[in-house]
């Protein structure tokens, strides 16, 4: 539900813009402000769970997001409904963090494998039902509600999952974590905000000045959010986030190998949803129904990859993030002339999808193979904050290249859009490449272990 909300809007921006006659500018921050708040607030929601116990947090962030769901549909106007979608975001920043937390310490072994899988098909798939969800109910304009469905669906949803979790969830008491790190926690703020601010709003504002000064500072604020940390560590208090946990090469590695895939993911899916309904003419639901094998490629490979022997399953994840990088770069090629792709686009799809699929899943499982319980928020703030930021990173990055190239007016607007395709799925195809490399020093740990056994 969370993620859905990400991706959901995008479809609706249209109407929004009808019915409550909203500027370019306003339209951003409707769909930008949620993105932001949730973003910031992800290793912080961690920390919070950690102190305070996951499960309360997870209740007051799900009792947040469907609170702020329902102000969002009834919102009488532009400011009203970005406030809401602000608040909307801090409730999913408490809640989803304590997912991986609470997956971490009620299952072992394969069960939490199981689970962790299951769990990044969520994931993965959210982002695709977003789109078809959001065509669906802006398109079916029930009682002539128009795009308000969008997010009161989230309330009958969101007081179900609040009355399940209440019986549900381990009533585990709060774990002691030190006291709050407020210095921390600014520095880190605004460093993510510095950074996610101008990749969110840039490219619709051509990128002023501003965007540029605060991504160029977003590095050196990173760097005293480390300095403070290391000062908060010598005091023996707590920070935000340990040294230890950043020292675990499976969560490094595998955190900057999910970065790579995840941006790419995001990045491609926009830009080929925008050729398809701007440059080939689809509707919003037609667009979002051909992304369908996509899907099943996703939920087929991560739910299916535990089959595998456990020394298969690093090589796996390499290979994976090449069969995906083959899936872009075919799909760049098939659609390259201006056609819709024929019987090639949905099998293309598919290798994407299973490329994915055998990737995010086991990443997770193998960043947080070695992290010992006491370490699970700390570990989870982080994990959850990697590809919410790689989604933003590949949406601005990519997104831009296909944006950019996509306006040519001196050519048809089929034509311009499936070369704009093209030339993103070059760069994203290197990325997904970049994700098997991020595991490189892994492989040969592994191998130098195997040999050592020898």
């Amino acid at each position: 539900m969370a993620l859905l909300d990400a991706t959901v809007v995008n479809v609706a921006t249209p109407t929004m813009r009808t019915g409550l006659h909203a500027s370019g500018s306003a339209l951003q921050l409707i769909v930008s402000g949620y993105t932001i708040s949730y973003a910031a607030l992800l290793i912080t929601g961690a920390r919070l769970g950690a102190r305070h116990g996951f499960r309360s947090v997870f209740l007051t962030g799900l009792a947040l997001f469907t609170l702020a769901s329902a102000g969002c549909g009834l919102a009488p106007d532009a400011g009203a409904l970005i406030g809401a979608r602000v608040v909307q975001g801090l409730g999913a920043g408490l809640m989803v963090p304590q997912i991986y937390s609470l997956i971490q310490l009620a299952f072992e072994g394969r069960a939490r494998a199981r689970a962790l899988s299951l769990y990044a098909a969520v994931i993965a798939v959210a982002v695709v039902v977003g789109q078809v969800a959001g065509g669906l109910l802006v398109s079916a304009d029930l009682c002539g509600t128009g795009w308000r469905p969008v997010f009161l669906l989230n309330v009958p949803v969101g007081l179900a999952l609040l009355a399940a979790a209440v019986r549900l969830l381990p009533p585990a008491l709060p774990r002691p974590s030190g006291g709050p790190d407020l210095p921390g926690l600014v520095t880190l703020t605004a460093a993510l905000l510095l950074l996610v601010v101008p990749l969110v709003l840039g490219h619709e504002q051509h990128w002023p000045r501003w965007t540029a000064v605060c991504l160029i500072a977003a590095a050196p604020v990173l760097g005293v959010f480390v300095l403070v940390e290391r000062a908060v560590a010598r005091r023996g208090g707590a920070p935000l986030v340990p040294g230890r946990v950043l020292r675990s090469p499976h969560l490094v590695y595998g955190a900057a190998a999910l970065f790579f895939c995840t941006a790419g993911y995001a990045g491609f899916l926009f830009s080929l949803s925008q050729h398809l309904q701007s440059g080939l003419g689809e509707s919003p639901i037609r667009a979002g129904l051909a992304f369908v094998p996509l899907a099943l490629g996703v939920a087929t490979g991560s739910l299916t990859w535990q089959k595998l022997p456990a020394r298969w399953q690093l090589p796996l994840i390499a290979a994976a993030c090449t069969l995906a990088a083959a899936g872009y770069l075919g799909i760049g090629l098939a659609l390259r002339t201006g056609g819709a792709g024929g019987c090639a686009l949905p099998l293309l799809q598919l290798v994407w999808g299973l490329g994915l699929g055998y990737t995010t899943s086991p990443l997770l499982t193998l960043a947080l193979s070695r992290i010992v319980p006491a370490d699970a928020a700390d570990a989870s703030g982080v994990l959850t904050t990697v590809p919410q930021i790689a989604q933003v990173v590949g949406v601005a990055a990519y997104g831009s290249v296909f944006l950019a190239r996509a306006d040519h007016p001196g050519r048809p607007a089929a034509a311009a859009s499936a070369q704009a395709l093209y030339a993103t799925a070059l760069p994203v195809t290197a990325g997904a490449l970049l994700g098997a490399l991020a595991l490189l020093p892994l492989l040969c740990r592994r191998g130098a272990a195997a040999e050592g056994g020898e």
